[in-house]
């Protein structure tokens, strides 16, 4: 039986004291993400933030040629739309559902208001806008030095952390977009992670069967990624009780 939905299934949003909570609570509205919905273009004004909770958003920059490569990836641990309160109404880059679910979407003016108050939605926010910038400077440097097969592991590996379920409705084409390389080396890099049985891929599904396979066989950039996003979220822990303390 599937579980209500609930604005505490994203981390930021759980991590709030009551009464910032209470707060925004009336003004969160949840929405469905369809794969390959576009909730950011380069260039557009922002008029909401998003606050998935079972969806996976890929955070693209798109060149003059229509190429693409994901930077980052956002789900539970997160929020898309991190502009609205670094000082700037737009993005250069496209926000996309990866993983269709679904969000609680806010205004931005609350959002700017929310941050504006300096409370511990401040603290939380550029917390995890570091552990974002941690994650676009790992995928960079990924996708520069290691072989498909590692930056292919890495990103199953970070999708698989930000759901439940060990199945993704994926493409290959999809994939390589995702990973800016050509879909003949995605097909080479599943086939070889097929064979040894770590995944299986049917019909535009992969499949995770063995996890630890995929850890052993992806680069350092993975546990990177997964120790800043876990820094993050013991700080939050800390600070929600230390604020409670104080308050």
């Amino acid at each position: 039986m599937q579980a209500p939905h609930s604005p505490n299934q994203n981390r930021l949003l759980a991590a709030l004291p009551e009464t910032e909570f209470e707060r925004l609570s009336p003004h969160l509205e949840l929405v469905p993400m369809a794969l390959g919905k576009m909730l950011y273009e380069p260039g557009g004004q922002l008029q909401n933030a998003y606050f998935p909770t079972t969806a996976v958003v890929s955070l693209h920059y798109v060149l003059q040629t229509g190429a693409s490569a994901e930077s980052a990836g956002v789900g539970n641990e997160g929020v898309v739309g991190i502009s609205l309160f670094m000082g700037g109404d737009t993005t250069s880059s496209s926000a996309v559902v990866q993983i269709a679910g679904h969000a609680y979407r806010l205004d931005a003016r609350l959002l700017k208001q929310e941050f504006d108050r300096s409370g511990l939605m401040q603290q939380l926010l550029l917390r995890y806008t570091q552990a974002l910038i941690t994650q676009m400077s790992q995928t960079a440097a990924c996708n520069r030095h290691h072989s498909v097969e590692q930056q292919l592991c890495r990103w199953l590996l970070l999708t698989l952390d930000r759901g439940p379920s060990r199945e993704l409705v994926m493409t290959q084409e999809l994939v390589a977009s995702m990973l800016g390389v050509r879909r003949e080396g995605i097909t080479e890099a599943a086939g070889r992670l097929q064979q040894a049985g770590f995944i299986s891929y049917r019909r535009g599904h992969i499949a995770v069967l063995e996890r630890s396979g995929l850890e052993a066989r992806t680069c350092e950039c993975y546990a990177v990624v997964k120790k800043e996003l876990g820094r993050l979220l013991s700080d939050v822990q800390y600070r929600q009780s230390t604020y409670a303390v104080a308050v």
